[in-house]
């Protein structure tokens, strides 16, 4: 079955109106950003949005190896789907804003496969011996017994294991999630094409029976000009996954590489999470071209048949980009994805 979701952002909010319209809305589940100098706490917002919903799946978008413990990060999505009565999903990625705002870059491969082997261990009941890590050890208190060992000893019997999701961008990490998680959410824009090469990567991997979706930018507007003036700013925050730490991955068209190089050279993350008029490059520039492609830019019917290519693709989720993003003044239109976009996906 499709799920689709609702990106969070600086500005998710933790009101219960606004928890309650989201539900009603159609929304399958809600993201919250997890980035400390720009949003507020994840689990916090997650466990008020469990009180003041009922079907609504709730999950960190995305959280990382390094800002919390792994143990602590177990914790709080436990305590989520304890709460929630199994609605909680653990989105987690090699880190990005909430680790440049302390000083640092993304986790390494080989860490960050020991962390999610390490959380299906916890989320799972199990135990992890305790590894060096160059602090003051447990070892040096006079103490008459000491914990060897890490488990969350306080899961309730029976709760549902809360299923890992790894956002992904290149093949390593892609390899990686589906070998090891329940999910693979990849952010790879919005081509047919380089959909199809990300689940023959999950696919080969051994990642058969792995839930593959995808975070997509959606500007869904009657008016081309002013979805492509949105769509312009939305799209640097996502395209740079794909070059942040090299080159792009996967199929390319010829033209991408003037694109590519302008958010590499040009994305400034001092101004990350903010209003669309600061989110442009400092360097260089977009195509339209490659917007269009990368994202999914337009009136309704074409919002839904560019998402129904992709569901036909093999992605069984959407992490939508759109709704919650787009400008205030819009009106009516701010409204249309919902509207007439979710329910045509779901009767397709």
């Amino acid at each position: 079955m499709l799920e689709i979701w609702r990106a969070g952002g600086s500005n998710t909010g933790a009101t219960p109106e606004l928890a309650r319209a989201v539900e009603a809305e159609g929304w399958d589940g809600q993201m919250f950003m997890d980035s400390q100098s720009l949003s507020a706490d994840p689990y916090v917002q997650m466990g008020a949005w469990a009180a003041w919903t009922a079907r609504l799946k709730l999950s960190p978008g995305v959280t990382n190896p390094l800002t919390r413990n792994i143990a602590v990060t177990a914790a709080g999505a436990a305590t989520v789907q304890a709460v929630s009565n199994g609605r909680a999903v653990l989105g987690i990625g090699r880190g990005d804003s909430a680790l440049a705002y302390l000083g640092l870059a993304p986790a390494r491969l080989a860490a960050f496969e020991r962390a999610l082997t390490g959380l299906q261990t916890l989320l799972g009941g199990g135990e992890i011996p305790f590894e060096a890590s160059g602090e003051a050890s447990v070892h040096e208190l006079s103490l008459g017994a000491r914990p060897e060992s890490v488990k969350l000893r306080w899961l309730p019997e029976g709760l549902p294991k809360v299923p890992l999701d790894v956002a992904a961008t290149g093949p390593k990490v892609i390899a990686m999630a589906a070998r090891i998680a329940e999910r693979v959410t990849f952010s790879i824009g919005a081509e047919v094409e380089r959909a199809e090469w990300a689940l023959g990567l999950a696919r080969a991997a051994g990642g058969a029976g792995v839930s593959c979706g995808a975070q997509v930018i959606v500007v869904c507007h009657p008016d081309d000009a002013t979805a492509m003036e949105v769509a312009m700013a939305m799209a640097p925050p996502l395209a740079r996954f794909q070059v942040m730490q090299g080159s792009a991955a996967g199929p390319s068209d010829a033209g991408d590489a003037a694109s590519y190089d302008a958010i590499r050279s040009g994305y400034d993350m001092t101004k990350h999470g903010g209003v669309h008029e600061t989110q442009r490059l400092t360097h260089g520039a977009l195509s339209p071209e490659f917007v269009r492609r990368f994202a999914i830019v337009g009136p309704p019917d074409h919002c839904t048949e560019r998402l129904l290519a992709l569901r036909k693709a093999g992605l069984e989720r959407f992490v939508v980009v759109g709704p919650g993003f787009y400008p205030p003044g819009w009106g009516e239109a701010a409204g249309l994805f919902v509207r007439e976009v979710i329910p045509a996906l779901r009767a397709a």
